[in-house]
């Protein structure tokens, strides 16, 4: 048995009071001789004794009073078998687990469940002794703001004043999984891991994450579970955002589409949907959702602007803001760059014609250059390339670290192509080579035409200013390679033969078109109809012109961002909130780098001196929107999982925690026994003593 609070025990000097004041108000019989009743003097004698041994009984009784009223208060525990006999001066490595995910922001009457798990751990950090080891982990994974094991508690306690809520996301799995390694570290008796969390469902472990942990979360371990998940939470969250258009001009609408969801329990009535492009609001729209319920909403604005532009769409404010907004960012160049690659110079021409029929001073720069001068080129340097010529195994190379990096490409046969020089061209490109070389006689009804046309894809939408031509007339088509997407891309325009005149792949994160034609009269007359100039213009703009929602990233994670443009051997990170840091990436690697401090939502700027190199989404996990929390039974079948062997204490908000924990360290408090002991003494005291009284004066009369 020890005792929680033992300096109380120097209150036992009070029991010395009623051995003191018996022996002051000890009183000797008066002798009283009875000469004729002999008789009596013997019972008078045995009536004596009694009533010393009562007194004496009532010493010990009111001694015993004080001892057990005392010890109460000095609060008696039986030590608990795991703990060894092991005392509190034993040295104990703490970590604390805080939940900093945005889950935690929910506010209740005694303000954001963050805010208390953090005053929580001060007020335990006070109570450890010197010599002991504290750690602090964060859920949301954020190394650069985790303190490790530190010799002592000063570093945990400033810390913690300047931690703030992150929009990242992350697993109690995770987190017990790297305080597990802490533990398996620390050289000290007592091993604690405090858990702060409000047990969101869908953040306790990725299945394929849970391994075992016995071996390190021994018995030797006490985890401390604080849950502060004790309210139903209203909560709606943006889960995606969309663009619906697919080619982007400057002054040209572009519709968005955002996908809300009502997550709580609680109808949403005339929610505002709200679109902004360029920091500045385009349109909103009103929904109703019910629990449970999601909905997309289609939303429109105006693009004013030329190269990165921000978009980002909104809901009104609930209990949990940092899901309440989800940006992407559109890339619309001021100047799109073209290349032209041939190896016949008057493959071109008709192409060269439709590009400077769109505006070639306005919108365009064109280049012109020999297949066989791609080696010798930065490829990186224009938005689109058109190709009619045979490529080599090593120019493929440079085209596909071109379209890995986001380029776009369309790709001609050369008028002189065979089908081993066409095969070979698209087999180094990893596209699906041609069946066959198709020649017709080209007369009167010897040739092939178009079949089927998906006027839904965006590169036929809109394209023509008449809207009551919607008809696209098919050119004559006497040569052609047969030519099947083979479940690599998707077919735009097919022939009556059902091979494919025209077909979309993507290739790394570019895309690439390819005809099944030369761009020559010899072929077809697709170059002198009227859909060959608008579908060779809307083709270089849908490529030029990339959405970058597809590539958005989750908060936390590293972005993989391509500086091959950088001028300066320094780049400028701006993030969401206006901060900056400048980076030194290692020149001799490749054109990427990998940005690991991703722990704000919202458009990350990537500057190379004063050239924005790139533009990077990131937004929260949608699972960490979700307001339904797991039961305890569900987290002890977790700790079932990791076969964990110590042992697990829930402490509820209510409860004191300092109190509760030594209850755990040192095993169950007695002083109610203590108490009802000493009533009980009490209640025996005030019987012997009434009963003494009435003897003593009976055997005075």
């Amino acid at each position: 048995m020890t005792f929680l609070n033992p300096a109380i025990l120097f209150g036992l000097v009070a029991a010395s009071i009623p051995v003191i004041i018996h022996f002051l108000n000890l009183k000797k019989l008066k002798k009283i001789e009875f000469s004729t009743l002999n008789f009596l003097k013997e019972l008078q004698k045995n009536k004596i004794r009694k009533i010393k041994f009562k007194q004496w009984l009532l010493l010990a009784l009111r001694v015993m009073i004080i001892i057990f009223i005392v010890a109460a208060f000095a609060r008696p525990t039986l030590e608990g078998v795991s703990i060894g006999g092991t005392t509190s001066a034993a040295k104990t490595t703490e970590v604390f687990i805080l939940d900093d995910t945005f889950s935690m922001s929910v506010v209740d009457q005694d303000g954001s469940y963050f805010n208390q798990a953090k005053q929580t751990i001060k007020s335990l950090l006070s109570n450890f002794e010197e010599g002991d080891e504290c750690g602090l982990i964060l859920i949301s994974d954020n190394k650069e703001a985790e303190i490790e094991i530190q010799g002592g508690i000063d570093l945990v306690n400033e810390h913690l004043n300047d931690l703030l809520i992150s929009d990242a996301s992350g697993t109690i799995n995770f987190a017990l999984i790297r305080a597990s390694k802490i533990m398996s570290r620390s050289k000290n008796f007592n091993k604690e891991i405090y858990l702060f969390t409000d047990f969101q469902k869908g953040r306790l472990a990725i299945d394929e994450n849970i391994i075992d942990l016995s071996e390190v979360l021994t018995n030797q371990v006490k985890l401390y579970s604080f849950n502060y998940a004790d309210k139903e939470v209203y909560n709606i969250g943006i889960d995606k955002l969309d663009t619906k258009t697919k080619i982007f001009e400057k002054n040209k609408p572009v519709v968005f589409e955002a996908t809300v969801t009502n997550y709580s329990g609680q109808t949403a009535a005339n929610l505002v949907v709200s679109l902004f492009v360029s920091g500045k609001r385009s349109s909103q729209m009103s929904i109703d959702l019910s629990p449970d319920e999601s909905k997309s909403v289609e939303l429109e604005g105006v693009v004013q602007e030329n190269e990165y532009i921000d978009v980002m769409s909104e809901i009104e404010d609930d209990e949990i803001l940092q899901d309440n907004e989800r940006n992407i960012s559109l890339y619309i160049p001021d100047k799109i760059n073209v290349l032209l690659l041939y190896d016949n110079p008057d493959d071109m021409k008709f192409v060269k014609l439709a590009i400077q029929s769109a505006g070639f001073d306005e919108k365009f720069d064109l280049f012109e250059k020999p297949v066989n001068a791609i080696s010798s080129l930065q490829l990186k340097n224009y938005d689109v390339i058109i190709c009619a010529g045979i490529v080599n195994s090593d120019d493929s190379n440079t085209l596909g670290n071109y379209l890995t990096d986001g380029g776009g490409l369309i790709v001609f046969p050369s008028s002189d192509s065979d089908l081993q020089a066409y095969r070979s061209t698209l087999k180094y490109l990893v596209l699906p080579e041609p069946k066959d070389l198709i020649i017709l006689s080209g007369t009167a009804g010897n040739t092939t035409e178009f079949e089927k046309i998906d006027k839904d894809h965006p590169l036929l939408q809109n394209i023509f200013r008449d809207e009551e031509k919607k008809e696209i007339q098919s050119p004559a088509i006497n040569k052609y390679f047969k030519m099947m997407p083979m479940g690599k891309g998707v077919s735009i325009i097919s022939l009556i033969d059902g091979s494919s005149f025209l077909s979309e792949y993507k290739n790394g994160n570019g895309k690439v078109f390819v005809f099944n034609i030369a761009p020559v009269l010899e072929w077809s007359d697709f170059p002198i109809k009227s859909i060959f100039a608008p579908l060779i213009y809307k083709s270089i703009l849908y490529l030029s012109a990339k959405d970058r929602g597809g590539s958005e990233y989750i908060a936390g994670e590293p972005l993989n961002v391509n500086i091959s443009r950088r001028i300066s051997p320094l780049i400028k990170v701006v993030r969401p909130d206006k901060s900056e840091e400048i980076i030194h990436p290692d020149t001799s690697a490749s054109d990427f780098i990998s940005y690991t401090k991703t722990f704000i939502t919202g458009n990350y700027k990537f500057y190379s001196g004063k050239e924005l190199l790139e533009t990077a989404s990131v937004n929260p996990d949608p699972v960490e929107s979700v307001v339904n929390y797991i039961s305890d039974n569900e987290f002890d079948e977790y700790l079932n999982k990791i076969n964990f062997k110590g042992s697990h204490i829930r402490i509820g908000k209510k409860e004191n925690p300092s109190q509760e924990i030594l209850k755990a360290r040192f095993g169950s408090e007695l002083w109610r026994y203590f108490l009802l002991v000493a009533l009980v003494l009490a209640l025996v005291e005030m019987a012997i003593a009434k009963s003494a009284k009435k003897e003593i004066i009976n055997l005075g009369k």
